[in-house]
């Protein structure tokens, strides 16, 4: 789809809603502009939202972490070295 935008004196832009609703953007929504050899390329701006770990939280880790560990351990074979090769000597 193809729209003709104008540039503000403010070098805001207006999207067509037609052209908005076609590619799911919503007020507010942002888009990373860049330079291509075609012209200018606007894509949207992916955001993930950051959870903050409390103390407690880190607490549940760290225990889910030693009872996977020691279960592993359980059910982990004895696993034996190889011997290494010897090597010959250069002299």
């Amino acid at each position: 789809m193809k729209a003709n935008v104008t540039v503000t004196s403010r070098g805001v832009i207006t999207l067509p809603a037609k052209l908005r609703q076609a590619l799911g953007l919503k007020a507010e929504d942002h888009l990373i502009a860049e330079t291509t050899p075609e012209g200018l390329l606007l894509r949207p701006s992916v955001t993930r939202p950051v959870e903050m770990y409390t103390p407690e939280r880190v607490r549940e880790f760290d225990a889910a972490e030693q009872e996977l560990a020691a279960w592993l351990g359980a059910k982990a074979p004895a696993v034996k070295r190889a011997a290494r090769p010897k090597r010959k000597s250069a002299r």
